[in-house]
């Protein structure tokens, strides 16, 4: 069975209803990055931060997958697909994808502030501000801060470099190191592109289609096709 790796971003989510970080009324509109996003800040102001990221996950509970995650989910009936995905919240796994890589951390779990392998679920939306993990330690978002390393990332280009066909949705391939994994891909594998605008592609050198439409329009049309190629 063919290997189909698909690369996600906040466009996927965006059309959910969920804020995405970068529009121009997007979460950061509201709130500098500096304040909520960066180890120094946890440890300045925790009470702003985890105020940020409950905020976040009470939204979630309030929102549910769109077309274009279900459209994703579905592909795993004709191909063995993976999911890399630079959002944090766990709409692909509610739309039924199985094998899902967060990048960037997941909102729905906490981790310890002294041992990032000390990892927790949480119950409902709302960290309490003096949580602890078992080792003692505070416990803070499972969020990759600005300034912070990309812990999945030689996972997701291993992932890459294993696709047979990548699809690249909902993201501006701004967000680095994350839209370098295009890179790993190799050389002949067709890339589908799912955006309604124009991301960088410069560092695409695969054959390349780009369906413009928003993800939840665009994912459907595109599973079509694949769905087809795949009989």
């Amino acid at each position: 069975m063919k290997k189909v790796v698909v690369f996600t971003g906040a466009g996927v989510s965006a059309d959910s209803g969920i804020a995405t970080f970068r529009d121009s009324d997007g979460l950061w509109a509201n709130y500098r990055i500096e304040d909520v996003c960066t180890p120094e800040a946890l440890v300045r102001n925790r009470a702003t931060v985890i105020e940020f990221y409950n905020k976040r996950r009470r939204e979630l509970f309030e929102r549910q997958p769109n077309a274009g995650h279900y459209a994703i989910a579905e592909l795993e009936r004709y191909y063995d697909v993976e999911v890399i995905t630079q959002n944090v919240d766990n709409m692909h796994e509610r739309a039924g994808s199985t094998r899902v890589t967060h990048l960037h951390g997941e909102l729905m779990k906490l981790r310890s502030s002294a041992d990032p392998d000390l990892i927790y679920p949480i119950d409902g939306w709302e960290q309490p501000l003096d949580a602890r993990a078992g080792d003692g330690s505070l416990l803070r978002p499972h969020i990759v801060f600005f300034g912070e390393a990309v812990p999945m990332f030689d996972t997701a280009a291993r992932i890459a470099a294993q696709a047979d066909t990548m699809i690249v949705v909902g993201t501006s391939l701004a967000v680095y190191p994350a839209a370098s994994l295009v890179h790993y891909v190799r050389p002949d594998i067709p890339i589908y592109l799912v955006d309604p605008g124009q991301p960088d592609t410069r560092l695409i050198r695969n054959p390349l289609t780009h369906i413009k439409a928003r993800s939840a329009e665009g994912m459907p049309r595109l599973l079509e096709l694949l769905r087809d190629e795949a009989r």
